[in-house]
């Protein structure tokens, strides 16, 4: 999606506010014995309360309204009755459709108490995806975000999921552009244009480069189960940089 007109940028805003505020209010109430359908559940909840409808299932008939994946599982975790426990790494991606636009945002929560490394790992996931979105400005090369992002991982000791992209968003869940690599891709060549929807999504890893589907047709995990974390926001370009839309209240 380009967004167009200040009302497509406000109703964008709009969607953007309600996963924000409900991927929030998930993190706030993970805690160990809460069950990831029982954290699906209050997502669902707060999604449709507010007009919005859950994007994976709507899109793909996804098991669930939210992915939860605990690690070693990085994305696209199906809800189930598993017990969150302390010491979980665990990821939550809250995306649905709100008056005909969709927004994304995601963000991986370490459930006390876990190790120096590990909170490290969280705090360099979002510092990342910061990386990321600094290098956004309309007209501008799509593939500075990956390549900024690579700089940040190898400068600090980490490696980045290579078959996990970011995407074009807003008309639809996934759209183009389609797979815009947050590492650095030589061959990418794409330019962004003004008001151009996407998401920027880094998978962020002690070690891992891959994901594999773990057998149930969704949830992905890294070859070697590395600790992988990943952050992610939906964003517009425009002249004076990126808009970020699922930043909340």
């Amino acid at each position: 999606m380009t967004i167009g007109s200040e009302d497509e940028l406000e109703k964008l805003k709009a969607a953007g506010r309600i996963v924000a505020c409900t991927l929030t209010a998930m993190g706030q109430a993970l805690e160990p014995g809460i069950t990831t359908r029982e954290l699906d559940a209050l997502g669902r909840k707060l999604l449709e309360q507010d007009g919005a409808r859950p994007a994976p299932e709507l899109t793909y008939n996804f098991p669930g309204a939210t992915c939860i994946s605990v690690a070693p599982d990085v994305a696209h975790g199906i809800p189930d009755d598993r017990r969150i426990e302390a010491g979980d790494l665990v990821n939550i991606d809250v995306s649905a459709e709100v008056d005909g636009f969709f927004a994304d945002t995601g963000a991986s929560f370490a459930v006390p108490p876990v190790s120096a490394r590990v909170e490290r790992l969280c705090r360099d996931g979002r510092r990342a995806l910061w990386t990321g979105i600094r290098s956004v400005k309309a007209g501008g090369e799509l593939g500075a975000i990956g390549r900024n992002i690579e700089a940040f991982a190898r400068k600090n000791g980490y490696s980045l999921i290579r078959n996990l992209a970011s995407h074009g968003v807003g008309g639809a869940l996934h759209e183009e552009p389609a797979s815009i690599p947050t590492w650095h891709e030589r061959s990418e060549r794409r330019r962004i244009p003004e008001g151009l929807v996407f998401t920027i999504e880094p998978f962020l890893s002690l070690g891992g480069d891959w994901v594999e589907e773990t057998g149930d047709g969704w949830t992905l995990r890294p070859l070697g189960d590395e600790p992988t974390v990943q952050y992610e926001h939906t964003l517009v370009a425009t002249p004076r940089g990126p808009v970020v839309v699922t930043l909340g209240d």
